[in-house]
């Protein structure tokens, strides 16, 4: 199969059938094979018996319905477990997103791009300091931190080659940081510009909340990035600068004693001496049992912590 479409849909009812009929119109005249997979996030309207109307006359489409509401990320997490396409384009299923920007994602894949993002330009006009601002702040840090330079990390329509996210576990507000997973493991990523559309029908399910949500992932991820392998390294570092400071502190408030020039007990020395050490020593047995605990992951699950490209000439 070319194509599948990944459509998270939570209480979008006044919007579904707006939605198939612009995804069919688009998706008919590609000329290849596709599929419409549409995960029912929990929704309490009617989105579902919609759904299952519009699947009972169309084959393309499929529905995988969750018994209560889990997140976006969960509901992507599900619909590309089950995509049969060689290419995974997510869309929200507001109408925000443009199905007519398919086509322009499919030529950049053809370009040799791994992953393709989308990129809405023009977004909330007269509301700057309060929605735009934040975002701008937003992907400017997450680009700093993943090494991978996008304008719009938030926006859900991206196309994904198979091979490059089949094997990526979504958890959180994960599914947002696919782009740097895919150029961590070699992938080529891109942007292009999309056209957003207001929102007509429903309400917004985002919030200024879900930035705080957002850079709490991104600690997440920039942690697994860099010492998913090694958490010793990093508890171990922070431990031992701990350690270092402890002891320094504890030094510092001895010669002020020796010399006369201050009694131990009139200082806060000796207290952060103390909370520092044992500090320090509490992130070094923590990264004794991550190491543990890392080497428990791998083992049990027979995988192993790198990822082959090809073999050749082997038996």
């Amino acid at each position: 199969m070319k194509l599948s479409i990944i459509l998270p849909i939570y209480n979008e009812v006044e919007n579904i059938g707006i939605l198939y009929k612009e995804i069919k119109k688009v998706l008919d005249g590609l000329n290849s094979d596709y599929e419409i997979i549409c995960i029912n996030d929990g929704s309490i309207d009617q989105s579902i018996k919609f759904l299952k109307e519009i699947a009972q006359r169309d084959r393309t489409i499929k529905i995988i319905n969750f018994k209560y509401n889990f997140g976006q990320t969960a509901a992507m997490s599900a619909g590309i477990s089950q995509a049969k396409g060689d290419i995974i384009i997510p869309m929200d299923a507001d109408l925000q997103n443009d199905p007519a920007d398919i086509p322009k994602f499919l030529a950049k894949i053809d370009e040799g791009f791994d992953v393709v993002s989308g990129w809405r330009q023009n977004r909330w006009p007269g509301r700057f300091f309060s929605r735009k601002l934040p975002s701008i702040c937003a992907n400017w840090l997450i680009s700093r931190l993943t090494k991978v330079k996008l304008h719009d990390y938030g926006c859900s329509m991206k196309a994904y080659k198979r091979e490059i996210i089949q094997d990526i576990s979504l958890y959180g507000e994960m599914h947002r940081f696919i782009p740097a997973y895919a150029a961590w493991h070699g992938g080529k990523v891109t942007e292009i510009i999309v056209n957003c559309r207001p929102r007509i029908y429903g309400q917004t399910k985002y919030g200024i909340s879900r930035t705080f949500k957002v850079l709490l992932d991104l600690i997440v991820l920039k942690f697994l990035s860099r010492y998913m392998n090694r958490p010793i390294h990093f508890f171990g570092g922070i431990g031992f600068i701990c350690l270092f400071l402890g002891f320094l502190s504890g030094g510092v408030s001895i010669t002020l004693r020796l010399l006369g020039i201050e009694y131990i007990v009139n200082t806060p020395l000796p207290i952060f001496s103390a909370l520092l050490i044992i500090v320090g020593v509490q992130l070094i047995v923590m990264g004794i049992i991550a190491e543990m605990i890392m080497r428990t992951y791998y083992e049990s699950q027979n995988k192993t912590p790198y990822i082959i490209k090809e073999k050749i000439n082997f038996n």
